[in-house]
């Protein structure tokens, strides 16, 4: 996607936590609609590493899980001559962008975001201002690139609509400035929320302490069909999708996607038979589809050389056009180019 184009399609922008590695809920949920978005949209995908600073780091593993997670969304599907795909600390223009908007969002606005509070009660050793004003440096990313749409999950919302509440502050008083970007919220299945295995009442995270409630990405297929073995079900024994049958109900919205079944069709494909059969179907069908991702970051990582190549054109590309942003801005608040 050459500069020129980016303003002939509606422009897209989102980001993802540097983990290193993501669940199969971050791989549903966000990376395997960002590929799809490709060919619609003009797409701006980044590693979120600032973000990530608002936890304490220990530098060499933090570098490492930065390139993992660059290599593992390519492995997804995002191709970089498709899409300009970053690591947000190349660009130095989010942070000046972030201080710029801290300065037009309001105490208030920052203080009723319900990440700030689940985040808080987390990290209570280390509520710091990054952890406070996260959601400016959010919305740096997204008006940065005049980003007409936000594909996010319901945690997400808030945030958009937050960073519409400042470019509109902002272009209230100094005349239009940023494009105001709207959510996308994904349609049935594709943007499904996959629970924990262990506790279908919680969102599946890589946090979890129990290693039994989620699946990487990056499992091997021996340790996904082991973890679907031990699912968390009921004791009716039988496959329907429904209030009361959480656990199965959440294995069966997993398999429909690998497999494009409806609920209809797994009930009658699994009728009469026992949950031993219907978890290894759904633990096969996720081990399958992800082995080709997995050969595909493997081979990534073994060539450092192209990822560094790919990470610093993306960086080049996100820049020309964050620096066109970040210009205007200047020249609106009285700043000297």
């Amino acid at each position: 996607m050459p500069e020129a184009s980016v303003q002939k399609k509606k422009i897209v922008f989102s980001g993802i936590q540097p983990t290193g590695d993501f669940t199969l809920g971050n791989y549903i949920g966000a990376v395997r609609n960002w590929g799809r978005m490709q060919e619609e949209y003009d797409c701006v995908y980044c590693i979120v590493d600032l973000h990530a600073l608002t936890v304490r780091q220990e530098p060499k593993a933090f570098r490492e899980r930065i390139l993992s997670s660059y290599a593992l969304t390519m492995a997804c599907g995002i191709d970089p001559e498709k899409s300009i795909l970053f690591i947000q600390s190349q660009n130095p223009h989010h942070a000046q962008c972030a201080w710029v908007l801290d300065c037009y969002t309001q105490f208030g606005e920052l203080s009723r975001m319900t990440q700030f509070k689940d985040k808080s009660a987390q990290h209570a050793d280390n509520v710091n201002a990054g952890l406070f004003t996260y959601p400016s440096l959010m919305a740096a990313d997204i008006l940065l690139y005049q980003a007409h749409a936000v594909p996010v999950g319901d945690d997400q919302k808030q945030h958009v609509e937050l960073t519409r509440d400042i470019a509109t502050r902002f272009n209230g008083v100094y005349g239009q400035t940023f494009v105001i970007p709207e959510s996308i919220i994904p349609k049935s299945n594709e943007g499904a929320r996959i629970m924990s295995l262990q506790d279908p009442l919680k969102k599946m995270s890589k946090s979890d302490p129990n290693p039994k409630a989620g699946i990487s990405i990056l499992d091997p297929p021996d340790a996904i069909l082991k973890k679907f073995r031990s699912a968390v079900t009921d004791s009716e024994a039988r496959v329907a999708y429904g209030p009361g049958k959480e656990g199965v109900s959440n294995l069966m919205v997993i398999y429909g996607i690998f497999t494009g079944k409806t609920m209809a069709e797994i009930e009658a494909e699994f009728a009469g038979k026992g949950y031993g059969d219907f978890k290894t179907a759904v633990g096969q069908s996720v081990a399958d589809a992800l082995s080709p991702i997995q050969d595909t970051y493997h081979r990534l990582m073994a060539d450092r050389g192209y990822l560094e190549q790919c990470y610093r054109e993306g960086a080049r590309r996100a820049m020309a056009i964050s620096g066109k942003t970040m210009d205007k801005v200047h020249k609106k608040l009285g700043l000297i180019l």
